[in-house]
């Protein structure tokens, strides 16, 4: 292809990307399908390979992350970034705009914008000529870290503004953040791998925003949320606070969808009191409302508290729900990698709604840091978090603590000696033989998210492992009826069930066996992305780390700990254990266009009848369709179980066709 016609597919292969990526991570409504992206996106890289002239910065192939930094540099703000000041009563809300009213007295009846307060970490996001150009920290208001590699994989971040009518040069202000499902998804496959848990999605998301190798900040599924402009010196296309949001809605940013127009405070009193029992039940942590003047000429009369604050906006905080309660029990369990995971044992208190009789304490250095101590009197919060947290001790005067808490210089499980590697927070007990650790592993592995052996819970795997009939998962094929009718709570009926599901799962695909095996780092999505890349365990098993990085989804840490997986000799025997015993070793992924669900959409939402949501998942997708979280008018149809939530809702209302699970196997196995 020649210089000419190589600019111009480039340019055509950049528009295609990034609609595609707007469609699916901002609008929630998929466009293509994942098959006809990677082409595409394959296509620009390969293009970008022969002709580097042609990358821009706008290319989506600066998604995929680039070369690791040995530091972040600094970036100056083109105007400081301000902190906001906060309102905890409807008083104090009052007096904020009783200060205003001597500055202005048309605020009060200027109207309000209220805009959900995401609790997140701040960025700039820098755009020139309608193209983003740099992305930092907030830092101290006025330089920030210079972290625009790591933005660029924030997916919904737009590379280049649709539209028309933005100024030359403008920063855009907003909040990167972690879904709370992504955080509890994260924090299930770092217990899984051993790993310790992050403490909650604030932190992690700021976190990943720091993070050297933007590959991994790539992989903790970041997302944004846009509310300011500043471009100093030009008049921006708006007029007031309202206007903007749906402006930078326009240009392509994603904005918090909850946001309202108030005629005065008493008004906006009355939506504050509508959204803050709503707060909790978003997807994102958020810690208040924020209440800004409407009218955006008022913002540049009213100005700023010195260099800190502006006077036209305020948070409206509320408190978090903390409960205090006795720590009874500080316990450890020991993960698969052997890391051991302190967490509290509570007196069952009710927070939220919801009875919390345990609690994360992370690590043994904050335990230390905080210096809790069984017995103690603590304070315990979940809100805008997912796992319950111990917030820290509740001292009283004149009353008697127990003693400081020493971690254990032995594992808890098999007596080991613990080892605390140089760096990390963890203790590690290093026994790849200890009880904790393959009790963990083959728990995981028989999971209803992983091969789903139904009736082996964690009594009924502690009860082979004592036995002696199982040691690794291996084993696990081998079991007989008449073993089990050894052991107690195990009659003819129950045993032959039990043989039954461990042999019907030797069916699972490649991608469910991948998950299972509790690979460190590799979650549902990245066993999946493995899977139908190599479509053999054979071809992963031989493919380097370089070869499984250069997948689009999987990070360099996933790549590194599947390459060193299969580099452990006793791993390779496992998995060749495994497929003399005739666990299917293959993806069956239906061909593009192929299958009786080809270019079918589904959304699946409650508990179904016998089929996990994952087994569902693999159902569709087998069978040629595909899977989404959000229900849109290009839904096929909402498979809906048990206690279906929202989507079921919103399909209602789009009128989009609703189907149980019944119905669903009857369509997959239809012929095409």
């Amino acid at each position: 292809m020649k210089g000419g016609a190589a600019a111009a597919r480039a340019a055509e292969l950049r528009r295609l990307i990034e609609r595609a990526n707007h469609a699916y991570y901002v609008l929630d409504t998929p466009e293509i399908s994942d098959a006809e992206y990677d082409r595409l996106f394959r296509e620009l890289q390969e293009l970008e390979a022969k002709h580097p002239e042609l990358r821009t910065p706008d290319s989506p192939t600066h998604r995929v992350g680039a070369e690791p930094a040995s530091a972040f540099k600094k970036h100056r703000h083109l105007v400081p970034m301000l902190s906001l000041a906060n309102a905890f009563t409807e008083a104090e809300l009052a007096e904020w705009e009783e200060r205003n009213a001597r500055l202005s007295p048309e605020v009060t009846t200027a109207g309000y914008t209220l805009e959900v307060k995401i609790d997140g970490a701040a960025v700039s996001l820098t755009y020139q000529d309608g193209v983003f150009v740099t992305g930092a920290t907030r830092g101290n208001g006025v330089e920030g870290e210079d972290v625009t590699a790591n933005l660029r994989t924030v997916l919904d971040v737009p590379l280049r503004l649709h539209g028309k009518g933005w100024p030359k040069l403008m920063e855009v202000r907003g909040e990167v953040y972690l879904s709370k499902s992504r955080f509890a998804e994260l924090n299930k496959e770092r217990e899984r791998s051993g790993e310790p848990t992050f403490a909650n999605p604030r932190n992690s998301a700021a976190g990943a925003l720091r993070q050297l190798d933007p590959k991994i900040t790539r992989s903790r599924g970041l997302k944004i949320f846009c509310f300011h402009i500043e471009a100093p010196g030009k008049k921006l296309p708006v007029a007031t606070q309202h206007d903007l949001l749906q402006q930078l809605a326009e240009w392509g940013f994603p904005v918090e969808p909850h946001h309202t127009l108030a005629a005065d405070l008493a008004a906006a009193n009355r939506e504050i009191a509508k959204l803050e029992p709503l707060l909790d039940k978003l997807d994102y942590g958020a810690d208040g409302v924020v209440v800004k003047v409407n009218p955006l000429e008022l913002h540049a009369e009213l100005g700023t508290v010195g260099d800190r604050e502006p006077r036209w906006a305020i948070a409206r905080k509320f408190a978090p729900e903390v409960r205090v309660t006795t720590l009874k029990e500080i316990r450890i369990n020991v993960g698969r990698t052997g890391a051991l995971n302190p967490y509290a044992v509570l007196e069952p208190v009710e927070i939220g709604g919801v009875t919390v009789s345990t609690a994360t304490l992370h690590n043994f250095a904050l335990i230390k840091a905080k210096d809790i101590r069984e017995g103690d009197l603590v304070e315990v919060t979940r809100a805008g978090e997912v796992i319950p947290q111990v917030l820290g001790p509740v001292i009283k005067k004149g009353v008697r603590r127990g003693r400081p808490y020493q971690p254990p210089e032995r594992c808890p499980v098999c007596k080991s000696k613990v080892e605390h590697p140089q760096g990390e927070v963890m203790v590690y007990c290093p026994n790849v033989s200890c009880p904790g650790r393959v009790f963990e592993s083959i728990v995981h592995f028989a999971s209803r998210g992983a091969m789903d052996i139904r009736g082996l819970g964690p009594e009924r795997v502690k009860a082979l492992l004592d036995a002696k009939l199982i040691k690794d998962v291996a084993d696990l094929y081998e079991i007989t009826p008449l073993q089990l009718l050894a052991l107690e709570g195990f009659a003819e009926k129950s045993a032959g069930q039990l043989v039954d599901a461990i042999q019907a799962s030797k069916d699972r695909p490649l991608s469910t066996l991948l998950f299972a095996l509790g690979i460190r780092h590799v979650g549902v999505q990245g066993a999946r992305l493995l899977a139908r890349h190599f479509g053999t365990m054979k071809a992963l098993a031989h493919a380097s780390a370089d070869r499984i990085n250069q997948i689009r989804g999987i990070g360099e840490a996933i790549a590194e700990a599947v390459a060193g997986f299969f580099a452990e000799p006793k791993n390779r025997k496992l998995i060749e254990r495994l497929e003399k015993l005739g666990l299917n070793m293959k993806e069956p992924i239906a061909a593009e266009g192929e299958g009786p669900l080809a270019g079918q959409v589904y959304v699946i939402t409650g508990t179904l009848p016998s089929l996990s949501r994952v087994r569902a998942a693999e159902l569709i997708e087998a069978a040629g369709g595909h899977v989404t979280d959000g229900v849109s008018k290009k839904t096929t149809a909402v498979v809906v179980g048990a206690d279906a939530g929202s989507k079921l809702e919103k399909a209602k209302a789009l009128g989009v066709p609703v189907i149980d699970e019944a119905e669903l196997l009857r369509r997959a196995r239809a012929k095409p």
